[in-house]
Formats: structure tokens, C-alpha cells, sequence
């Protein structure tokens, strides 16, 4: 059971805890490891190791065909004909050379390996009666792909006389060999044809409705590429197409998506006539709609002399699937207006492009005339009807249309699913999930996949986790649909290693399957993995589509990886993505947050959309670089492109007032955005308004605009005011602050009692500071780490205070040591203020050489080329003694430092801060 299930782990487990092992019980093993080895070549190295096991057992010569089936299969799947020769050698030691069975695969292997002698020799040694069709086309296409000519019309020869030739072996024999090299062997290809033409393979009576039905038979057993062969041979004879062949043609193609193909069948028709035809205008327009090529449909459509009901259907569902919604509602009233009757078909794309376009009225009128006209019994139509109210949040006009149903009908149910999921009721959704599993119906793929869903938006894991024992329970574990959608689910979840593992159990992951991977990593912190995950995509061969780059290149921004962020930029510009506006901003984005913001201004440049994203990551971008005065003259321009700012926006120009000092400016564009954008403040920017005010020192007008808000203040609010009440000195107000911060943040957050502490240190209140340490003890609360790192050859490295765990620490402080007596001689003067311990200044002096950031720097002048810009992360605000030292180590170095704190860039070159000193 858990073999045939794909679970070979748990098969495997059982096995070894068998007590006792029979011949059925190691047969039952190396089947399972033969079922897996298609999926994973571990299996078939594993399935060897068990083989040999049972060679050692008391079983070891007592095999039967039932050992050596799976067996063979695995010496098949390794690759390795030697592997088949001593299975080879096994069976005949055992005596089952002469099994039929046996026999057969080994025949089949030999001739896989090019051992068409081998093969031959075994075929040679069984009776007539074991060689069967399968055997005979085996050794056929053996010989055939030898390319002895000789050879192959003997062995044809002989096949002919076995009695199992039959049509498509003679198709295949003359497909390869439509010319002989000997004179001799003409006569012979001239009796095969003649055979052929016996058979209907070639038809010299001129008859083409032998020829299509030859067509349609490929084409019904899913072969369109030898359906296309097959009228390439009908072209070559003497017989003329009709329009039933041309119909047979285009659906052959719109199966493939080859537009190219399905053009030159349009040419073929226009010259023969055949575009007349109502049947064959009706396959162009699906053939055209299919593969994307809706104009090409339409101009079809309209040259058309005559339109049944089937061309105004293909029509409108082309228009429905191809987005153009509005269009297919005036093809629908232009339908009834020529005095056409819709069916069940039509209603059906008509109310699917009510739902995507949100319009009720237009619905229910449809509803209305599908009463009228008795369509609404039809269970396709009653699904649309479900699907168009669900949309809106009508969901018990939605569920009436399922009473009195004389039988649970699966796509309205999935219907009513996704409804109660679009109206963020998944709750609902699980419960119909559970009736519906609890009726016996057999559950689709789409169930799945929306009960999938459900669980993504409730984090259900446990529930999750079940749907996906289900999945595995109904056998479509292996559907690439299905299971990306419970990938996606445990993505969602932040279950990575339970995605993980899906997602190596998919034989081959599609685009979305990888993308949903890298995604998944991002949400969850680990940027590494993603960028790892993409790479891997890479070498598999599948193109990333523009959300994949779009989210590889957020990956880049958080990790601060510029130079591997211009990889993926390059990657972007070869996949012609680059117009993508997503992507585009992004990009922007990332070369902004990674410090470079003369490459995301240059990129901005160049855009040519009208959107308001890039203009927005510019901004913020360029506020998060201090460039305020920049960001409030690119925001001022906007009203001169036609563009018009969103919430985003302004809490970018906010960000950029505050980080800049310009105070009263932010006041102003506060006050006005509701007035002149029409964009109600929100939260956020009350909170930049607030962040603003406590930089300039205007402590208590932040304080009265908290009090006066329309919000319940949040925790980062209070934590920009107590920071401020620091810089100012102001004790009194930030002990106020801070007890309305301890009653918001979790009784384990340190940031509200380290910043009361500094306060208190500032102001040399030892006891005090003392007095807070204890509270956080007390509390257990411990102080988050502060630590720099450098990114150095795609290797981050990671330094804390005082670090002397990296590799090359004497060296690094040797250097620090270097830099402190240079940036000295050229008058930097220790900030002892900075150092918040009741200690002797000298000591003082000390701690503060070897804050992270400097040893960052260090590392970086230690391993970077001269004149290179050294880039440092920091996960704290930087201290005030470190910022005015990185300005003369800049200086003296004559080095470009940008560092990234917690609330902004620097970027100090030749002794100055894009800052101007204001953080």
C-alpha cells in the first residue's frame, strides 16, 4: 500500500520492522523502489542495495518473476548496461531466462542500451506465441534506429509473416524509410506500400474521407503531432483536403499552441475557399483564441458571410478569456439583437464577465433571462450564478441556488467554496469542505485546490496538513496544480521544511512551483535560500517569469546584496523583463536600499509609465537618504505628469521632511493631504508627523498630536518620542513616554527600558539606571544585540562589540587601532557622553573603539581595493561618537562609507554626512 501510494520511506520503514521476511515481502520492497525510481535515482541505488540483501537471504535463489520484474525495471532506470547483464546472469542462474516475462524486459532493455544482437538472440529463443506486438515493434524500432537497411527489411520481412503487423507499425517502417540505397530492395518497398494502401495508410482511390478518419484517430488518441505528419503525407498524394480535414487540423494544433502552424492552415483555407466554411471559420477563431491571438480571431469573426450560434459562442468566450469583459457583453447584446436564442454555453461566458467585472445589475438581468428562457436547470449555468453572486458577498443568494438539487453537484460546490474564501469567511469554506468529503462524492483537483486556499488564509497548518493526507489518500498527489496549491499553503503557513519536502517530491516543478519556493523563503527571513532556490531554477531549465524577479530582487534589497541584485538586474534585461513596472520598481527600490542611490535615480529616469510605484520607491528612496529637499522637488513634479500620489506617497515626502529637519514643511503636506488629494491620514502618517516633530526637539506638539489623533497611538510612535526625549534630555516627559510604551509593547521587549536607561545615563542618574537594569532582569527582558556586518566577494560577515570571534580579529583590530590614531592627528575627539557606564573616562574612551561598526569598517579597509565605497548594515541606530568618527576615517582614508542604521543611510565621504548631523 505505501509503495503504490509513493511512499517509500514509509514502506521501507515497515519492512524493516517486519519479523519475519518472506519471498512476497521482498518482493512487495523492491517493487516500491521500482515504482520510485522514475522520480528519484537515490531509489534505484536503494533498490539495488535491498536486492543484495535478498541475494544474501535464505530467499536469495528462489526468486520468481514476481522478484525479477521490479528488478529489471531498476537495472532499466540506472543507466548502466552491465547492471542488466547481471540481472541478466541472475535469471538464468535461477532458471527463468526462458520466462516470457523475463525474456521480454530483457529483450526491451537490450534494445534501449543499443544491444539489438543481444536482444535478438533472446527474441530468437522464445516461442512464437510469447512474441507478441509489443516484442515484435520493440525489435522493429531497434533495427530501425541502427539504420542497416538490410537488416530492418528482413526483420520487416519476418514481422509481415508473424501475423502481428499491423497499421501503425507499417506507418512507423515507412515513416523511416520512404528510400532504399539498393536497386533490389524497390520491389520490396513497392509490396509494403501496396500493403499500406491495403491497410488505409495510403489511399491511390483518391478517397479523403479514409484519410481524415486516419486524422481523427490521431488526433482522438491525443497524437497531434502525428496527426500533422499524416496530412503532410496527404499533401504529398494525390488526395485533396476538405474542410473536415482542416477542421481535424486546427484543433490538432490549437492542442500544441503552435500559432505559426495554425497560420499557415488559415493561408491553405483562404486559398482553397474553405474560409467560407461557418465550421472551419468557428475552429480558426478557437485555434486563434487559444493561442493568444484574439485580434487575429476577431478579424475572422468579422470577415465571416455567415454566423451560427457556435461562432458568436466562440467569440464572446475568446473575448471573456482574453480579459477584453466589456466586449464580450456587446458581442452578447449584438447577438440578441440578430434574433439568435443563446444556450447554456453562452450564458455561461456572459455571466463569468459580469463576475470579473463586479457588475450586480448586469448579472442579475442575465439571471433574469436564463429563468426566462428555462437555462437556469443547466448545472453550468447554475455554477456561473453561484460564481457571479459569490464575487459580490451575496452568498445566500448564492447557496439558494443549490437547494432542491436532486444530487450534490462538485463544481457548485467548489463554486460556493471560493465564494465564502473571496468573502474571507474560510472558516466556512472547510465546513462545506467537510460536508461535501463526508457524502462520498469523489472530490476533483479543484476542490483541492480551493480548500487549499482556505487553509493559506486561515494559517491553518494542522488543517493543511490534512487536506494534504487527503490529496495523497486520492491519488493526485503527483497533479503539478494540486500540488503547488498545498505547496503554496505551507509557504503561507511558514512551514518551509514541510514545503521543502512537496516541493522535492514534484517530479518536475513548474515556473510557478519554484516561484512559490523563493517567495516562500522571502516571507519567512531567509533571503539566502531564496536567492539559492532561484539559482537552482536556473540549471532546471525553467524561465523566471516577471513576479519571480520582482520577488528575488526584494530578496537582494533586504540582504543589502548589490552586486548580486545587479545579477539579477542583468538576468532581467536578457528575459525582457525590464518594462515590467513591478520589476522596474523593484529595482529602484533595491538599488536605493542598497545604498547605491545614484543607480536608482538613473533608473528612475529612464521610466515611461505612467504609474505611481516608481515614483513612490524614488521617494522614499531618496528620503531614506536624507535627500529630503530632492524628494519634495520629485513629489512637486508629479502634478506636471498627470500622476497622482497615494497614501504611499505622502508617507514617503513625510519620511523625507522628517529625516531632514524640514519640520514645518511636514506640517504642511500633513495638513493637506485630504484637502488637496483627497487621501485621509492614516496611522503611518501620524506616526512620520510624530517622528518629524520629536527630531526638531518639538517634544510636546508630538506629544499633543498623539492625544489628538483619531488613532489608538502605537508602540513605534511612543518609541520616536522617547528617542527624541533622549536626544533632547528631557527626563521627565520620557519617563511618561516610556510607562505608556510598557503598557503597549509585550512585557518582553527591551527597547522602552534601554531607552529609559540612556536617558538616565545621559543625564549621569546612575542610580536610576541601575534601578531600570533591575526592572529588566526582573522582568527577564534581555537587551537586543546590536551588530554590523559587511557583505565582502557574496560572503557576509557579521561583527558585534568587542567581536573578536572572527578569523582575522587581531589583524582588524590592529587596524581599528590604526584608524583611531590617524582620525585623532586630524582632531577627532572621543564622545564620552556615548558611552553609558558609570566607569573612569579612559575606560570610556576605550569602549568606544570597538563598537561593531567600526570593526566593520576596518574589515573593509582591510579587504577591498583602494578608492572602493565600503557599504555597512547596522541593525541599531548608529551611536553619536561612531557617526563622527566614520566621517574622518572617510576622510583620512579618502574612502566613500555608506552605512545603513536602522532608520537611514549615511554616506559620508571627504569628513561629511549626507545627514548634515541630523538623525
Amino acid at each position: 500500500m505505501y509503495s503504490k501510494c509513493g511512499s517509500v520511506k514509509c514502506a521501507h520503514n515497515v519492512f524493516d520492522n517486519a519479523p519475519e521476511r518472506d519471498l512476497v515481502t521482498w518482493n512487495s520492497i523492491l517493487a516500491g523502489y521500482a515504482l520510485g525510481s522514475g522520480i528519484d535515482n537515490c531509489n534505484v541505488e536503494e533498490g539495488f542495495r535491498i536486492f543484495r540483501l535478498f541475494l544474501g537471504s535464505p530467499f536469495g535463489f528462489s526468486g520468481s518473476r514476481y522478484t525479477l520484474a521490479p528488478v529489471l525495471k531498476l537495472a532499466l532506470m540506472s543507466g548502466y548496461v552491465w547492471v542488466s547483464e547481471m540481472v541478466h546472469g541472475y535469471s538464468v542462474k535461477v532458471g527463468l531466462e526462458l520466462d516470457s516475462f523475463v525474456s521480454g524486459a530483457l529483450v526491451n532493455i537490450y534494445c534501449k542500451f543499443g544491444r539489438v544482437k543481444d536482444a535478438r538472440v533472446l527474441f530468437n529463443n522464445m516461442f512464437e506465441s510469447e512474441r507478441d506486438s509489443v516484442l515484435w515493434n520493440v525489435m522493429l524500432k531497434a533495427y530501425m534506429e541502427m539504420g542497416v537497411q538490410k537488416q530492418v527489411l528482413h526483420f520487416f520481412s519476418s514481422f509481415h509473416r508473424s501475423g502481428y503487423l499491423d497499421a501503425d507499425s507499417v506507418k512507423y517502417f515507412l515513416s523511416g524509410f520512404s528510400t532504399v540505397d539498393f536497386e533490389e530492395e524497390n520491389l520490396f518497398m513497392d509490396q509494403v506500400q501496396a500493403y499500406a494502401c491495403k491497410l488505409f495508410m495510403y489511399d491511390r482511390a483518391d478517397d479523403v474521407v479514409l484519410w481524415n478518419k486516419t486524422l481523427s484517430r490521431h488526433h482522438q488518441d491525443g497524437e497531434s503531432w502525428v496527426t500533422i505528419a499524416c496530412f503532410m503525407d496527404m499533401i504529398k498524394s494525390t488526395v485533396r483536403y476538405d474542410n473536415v480535414t482542416l477542421i481535424i487540423l486546427l484543433s490538432a494544433i490549437t492542442n500544441i499552441y503552435n500559432l505559426e502552424l495554425g497560420k499557415q492552415i488559415h493561408g491553405m483555407a483562404l486559398k482553397s475557399g474553405f474560409d467560407s466554411d461557418v465550421c472551419v471559420a468557428n475552429s480558426l477563431i478557437n485555434m486563434y483564441s487559444k493561442t493568444d491571438a484574439l485580434i487575429a480571431a476577431r478579424k475572422v469573426f468579422n470577415d465571416m458571410a455567415e454566423l451560427d450560434l457556435v461562432s458568436w459562442n466562440s467569440m464572446i468566450s475568446s473575448c471573456v478569456q482574453g480579459g477584453l469583459e466589456e466586449e464580450s457583453l456587446t458581442l452578447f447584446l449584438d447577438l440578441l439583437s440578430v434574433g439568435l436564442w443563446p444556450d447554456h454555453f453562452t450564458l455561461t461566458s456572459v455571466l463569468k464577465a459580469c463576475s470579473l467585472l463586479a457588475e450586480m445589475f448586469l448579472s442579475e438581468q442575465v439571471h433574469a433571462y436564463a429563468l426566462k428562457t428555462g437555462l437556469v436547470a443547466d448545472k453550468f449555468v447554475v455554477t456561473a450564478l453561484i460564481d457571479v453572486y459569490s464575487r459580490n458577498g451575496r452568498m445566500n443568494e448564492a447557496e439558494f441556488f443549490l437547494k432542491g438539487q436532486d444530487e450534490l453537484d462538485l463544481a457548485s460546490w467548489n463554486a460556493i467554496m471560493s465564494g465564502y474564501i473571496n468573502c474571507d469567511d474560510s472558516r466556512k469554506a472547510l465546513e462545506i469542505f467537510a460536508k461535501i468529503y463526508r457524502s462520498g462524492k469523489r472530490l476533483d483537483e479543484i476542490t483541492f485546490i480551493t480548500v487549499a486556499n482556505a487553509c493559506s488564509r486561515l494559517t491553518g497548518l494542522e488543517q493543511g496538513r490534512q487536506i494534504h493526507a487527503c490529496v495523497v489518500k486520492f491519488g493526485i498527489d503527483l497533479d503539478l496544480t494540486v500540488i503547488s496549491g498545498i505547496l503554496d499553503m505551507y509557504v503561507k503557513c511558514g512551514a518551509m521544511a514541510d514545503a521543502h519536502n512537496v516541493f522535492q517530491e514534484i517530479p518536475i516543478p513548474d515556473q510557478v512551483a519554484w516561484t512559490s519556493m523563493i517567495s516562500g523563503c522571502l516571507e519567512n527571513g531567509d533571503e539566502d535560500r531564496a536567492l539559492l532556490i532561484y539559482y537552482q531554477m536556473r540549471k532546471s531549465g525553467i524561465a523566471p517569469d516577471e513576479y519571480t524577479f520582482a520577488t528575488l530582487i526584494k530578496a537582494c534589497s533586504c540582504l543589502t546584496a548589490l552586486e548580486q541584485g545587479r545579477q539579477i538586474h542583468a538576468n532581467v534585461i536578457k528575459s525582457f523583463y525590464v518594462s515590467d513596472t513591478f520589476v522596474w520598481t523593484s529595482l529602484i527600490d533595491m538599488y536605493a536600499k542598497c545604498g547605491n542611490i545614484e543607480d536608482s535615480y538613473n533608473l528612475f529616469k529612464r521610466v515611461t509609465v505612467r504609474d505611481i510605484g516608481p515614483w513612490n520607491a524614488m521617494i522614499v528612496g531618496l528620503a531614506q537618504h536624507g535627500h529630503g529637499k530632492e524628494a519634495l522637488k520629485l513629489f512637486n513634479s508629479l502634478k506636471f505628469v498627470g500622476i497622482r500620489p497615494d497614501s504611499v506617497t505622502l508617507l514617503g515626502v513625510l519620511s523625507a521632511c522628517g529625516h531632514s529637519g524640514l519640520t514645518s514643511e511636514a506640517n504642511s503636506y500633513f495638513h493637506s493631504m485630504y484637502n488637496d488629494y483627497g487621501i485621509q491620514p492614516e496611522i503611518e502618517h501620524y506616526s512620520c508627523l510624530v517622528d518629524a516633530l520629536g527630531r526638531a526637539g518639538r517634544v510636546k506638539e508630538a506629544e499633543e498630536l498623539i492625544e489628538s489623533m483619531p488613532y489608538k497611538a502605537s508602540s513605534s510612535m511612543y518609541t520616536a518620542l522617547l528617542a527624541a526625549c533622549k536626544s533632547q534630555g528631557n527626563i521627565e516627559t520620557g519617563k511618561r513616554v516610556a510607562d505608556q510604551l510598557l503598557a503597549l509593547e509585550p512585557p518582553d521587549s527591551s527597547s522602552t527600558y534601554v531607552l529609559l536607561s540612556n536617558i538616565y545615563a545621559t543625564a549621569n542618574q546612575w542610580d536610576k539606571v541601575t534601578d531600570a537594569r533591575r526592572m529588566m532582569k526582573g522582568k527577564n527582558v534581555k537587551k537586543d544585540p546590536g551588530f554590523s556586518w559587511i557583505d565582502i566577494k557574496n560572503k557576509v560577515h557579521l561583527f558585534v562589540v568587542d567581536d573578536k570571534s572572527h578569523p582575522h580579529a587581531d589583524v582588524i583590530y590592529d587596524k581599528v587601532e590604526e584608524m583611531i590614531r590617524m582620525i585623532k592627528k586630524d582632531g577627532y575627539v572621543p564622545d564620552k557622553d556615548y558611552v553609558l557606564l558609570d566607569v573612569e573616562d579612559e575606560e570610556k574612551e576605550r569602549a568606544l573603539y570597538y563598537h561593531s561598526e567600526k570593526l566593520a569598517i576596518a574589515f573593509g579597509l582591510l579587504s577591498t581595493p583602494p578608492c572602493t565605497t565600503i557599504r555597512v548594515i547596522k541593525n541599531l541606530r548608529v551611536c553619536g561618537d561612531c557617526h563622527n568618527a566614520i566621517k574622518y576615517i572617510s576622510k583620512v582614508s579618502k574612502r566613500e562609507i555608506i552605512l545603513r542604521d536602522a532608520n537611514r543611510f549615511h554616506r559620508f565621504s571627504n569628513g561629511n554626512c549626507s545627514c548634515g548631523d541630523f538623525w
